[in-house]
């Protein structure tokens, strides 16, 4: 319980600096927050994340992925993924894998042009 509090004050620090005046333009051309749905408890989600965009194609990567959870609501099939990025929430599709080494993969495919 208190690593969970933990890792939501850490979460809200990271994303508060995308507010900030010079660096948050920096911060969030690497950081911005994801939301989606847990597929077993249908709670909604929200966390920032790492990225990078080629296009419509956006690749989050998950370091230390074993101790990690979320990212696997994406292994398999995939599943729905929102994405701030440019100030607007854009949707996609999200399908995780592992990449070894404790690491894994998002790779988004984002709806529509943008």
């Amino acid at each position: 319980m208190v690593i969970r509090r933990f890792g939501k004050v850490v979460n809200a620090g990271v994303l508060a600096l995308r507010d900030v005046p010079l660096v948050g333009r920096v911060v969030s051309g690497y950081i911005t927050p994801i939301t989606y749905r847990g597929r077993k408890s249908g709670r909604t989600f929200t966390l920032p994340v790492g990225y990078r965009r080629d296009g419509n194609t956006v690749t989050i990567g998950v370091e230390l992925a074993e101790r990690k959870k979320w990212w696997r609501n994406f292994l398999g099939d995939g599943g729905p993924l929102t994405i701030r990025l440019d100030g607007v929430d854009r949707t996609g599709h999200a399908v995780a894998r592992r990449t070894g080494r404790g690491r894994a993969e998002l790779v988004l495919e984002l709806d529509g042009a943008g």
